[in-house]
């Protein structure tokens, strides 16, 4: 499924980015993985973890936005599968910054999409998240649009090969962000902070979430 594949993971040095490496690296032998990611601190950190791997020569760092489709083109020659996970995800700073998660979330989402089309990947799977279902913020509602971009992006292609689909998990559990590193703040402590003791919480682990791609990515025909 990965062996001899040129692959790119938008959002790359982000918690799932850097798992889905891993989990490439250790069972695969892709010819190329792109790490595509905006920020040179976490490139240069992954680069320094990833140093003794003996496969790391297939990695290649690409500093860029989704928001640059040029870039993204670039990025993407003779790529054959995308991971897109590349999304600005803090609720409360989208709320504040409503134009900057539109810019990432939808108008980076379909440069991803158009990016694709035009370099005939093969295969692109985008994350997505439970607050895309029936949101009630700003986050979601942009995820819901990015969601939305891409499954119509099915009727896009005209006669390219590309297909699209899209996962949607919870929160994963000890990723950057997430509640379990800040209730390990508060363990010495007698109460936890929650947001609202009415709130459900999904969770799943990394793995689990990477194992849920790779399902997506085997089982998809287009549209999901």
């Amino acid at each position: 499924m990965f062996n001899n594949k040129n692959i790119l993971i938008t959002g790359g040095t982000g918690s799932f980015g850097k798992s889905l490496t891993q989990y490439l690296l250790k069972n695969f032998n892709p010819k190329k993985i792109v790490i595509y990611s905006r920020d040179e601190l976490k490139q240069s950190q992954m680069i320094s973890q990833l140093q003794n791997n003996s496969k790391n020569k297939i990695l290649r760092f690409f500093i860029g936005d989704v928001r640059d489709f040029e870039r993204l083109k670039t990025a993407m020659n003779k790529v054959d599968i995308v991971f897109h996970a590349a999304a600005l995800k803090n609720v409360p700073i989208a709320e504040y910054n409503p134009f900057e998660a539109i810019k990432t979330n939808i108008l980076g989402a379909q440069n991803v999409i158009q990016a694709c089309i035009e370099n005939k990947v093969d295969k692109v799977i985008a994350l997505s998240t439970d607050k895309a279902s029936s949101p009630i913020n700003l986050y979601g509602a942009t995820k819901l649009a990015s969601d939305k971009l891409f499954i119509a992006a099915n009727n896009y292609v005209g006669k390219a090969k590309t297909k699209f689909a899209v996962v949607r998990y919870g929160n994963v559990m000890g990723s950057r962000g997430s509640i379990i590193p800040i209730f390990l703040q508060f363990k010495s402590q007698t109460h936890l902070p929650i947001t609202d003791k009415r709130m459900t919480r999904f969770n799943i682990s990394l793995d689990e979430g990477v194992d849920m791609v790779r399902y997506a990515l085997s089982n998809h025909i287009g549209g999901e």
